[in-house]
């Protein structure tokens, strides 16, 4: 049996994983996200003993990240507000002590592909992965391939309408304020209401004005990628009562524009959770290593 490794590399955890698909995983651990130095030798010693049974490793990261194979700095992350990590090479000490083939995507994009391999977008070429928790990322495929192109999407990071009369928030992202993540991240609604989210009733109003933010944003998404389904992940989105309020903050902003039947009579199947749940990325890192090797 064939045998890939996954690394999903998050700003507090780096999960690794052995294994070929969701019903076969051989073994798995988390790591703390510590310094490089410290965290990068803890997942190399993790594969070490099984190393010559595998086939390919798959690797997604938080960002930002150089995705250019023709860059000097390809497989590092760039600019980043985890310290330590700026500049950090994740790709070069994993590929140099294994040797083998190796897929490097972001955290997201990884996602997306094991939602498309086997969770919410299966059949499908064409699909937003967002996720909303303590940060907030895109992933895309169109037509079928990872979607890439100067770099890779930063979708947390759009503008969106921000009315401060009604929130006079002035939002946490430390390079815009009040984009996307800076309104609408798990962070970003325990700073403006003073509590963690988690800990608010169904009924507070924290989570209108969170449907209204999510709403402005994939409705964006929708008229630029023109997705076949939208898939909303991450910790925030673990509030279930947060898909009606939201597909119904999509449809009034739309108001009647996209007519096509997916979205005004099949919303409820068009803005879902993710299938795979919290384990999206990490399996997704399993899909990127088989995709690597055309498996």
């Amino acid at each position: 049996m064939s045998l890939y490794g996954g690394i999903e590399i998050g700003g507090t955890k780096v999960i690794c994983m052995m294994g070929t698909d969701p019903e076969h995983i051989l073994s798995e651990t988390r790591i703390p996200t510590t310094s490089p130095g410290e965290t990068l030798p803890k997942v190399i010693t993790f594969f070490e003993p099984s190393a010559d049974q595998l086939e390919a490793v798959g690797i997604g990261s938080f960002g930002p990240l150089d995705l250019d194979p023709d860059s000097s700095s390809y497989g590092c992350i760039t600019e980043t507000t985890k310290t330590g990590w700026a500049g950090t090479d994740i790709l070069g000490p994993i590929q140099s002590v294994f040797g083998l083939p190796i897929g490097f995507d972001t955290d997201v994009n990884a996602a997306a592909l094991g939602e498309q391999r086997w969770g919410s977008a299966q059949g499908l070429d064409t699909f937003l992965y967002l996720t909303i928790g303590t940060g907030i990322g895109g992933g895309a495929l169109v037509e079928g391939n990872l979607l890439h192109g100067l770099m890779h999407p930063e979708m947390g990071h759009i503008p969106i309408p921000h009315d401060r009369n009604q929130d006079p928030f002035q939002g946490i992202c430390p390079y815009h304020h009040d984009c996307f993540e800076g309104l609408a991240s798990g962070p970003a609604l325990e700073a403006r209401w003073g509590a963690r989210a988690e800990t608010f009733s169904e009924d507070h109003p924290a989570w209108a004005l969170e449907a209204e933010y999510v709403g402005y944003a994939v409705v964006s998404y929708i008229l630029t990628l023109a997705p076949q389904r939208v898939i909303l992940g991450g910790g925030v989105m673990q509030q279930e009562h947060l898909f009606p309020l939201i597909r119904s903050e999509v449809l009034e902003i739309l108001n009647g524009y996209m007519h096509v039947p997916e979205i005004i009579k099949d919303i409820n199947h068009y803005i879902v959770p993710p299938a795979l749940g919290n384990q999206a990325g990490i399996l997704g890192s399993i899909a990127l290593a088989r995709k690597t090797i055309g498996h």
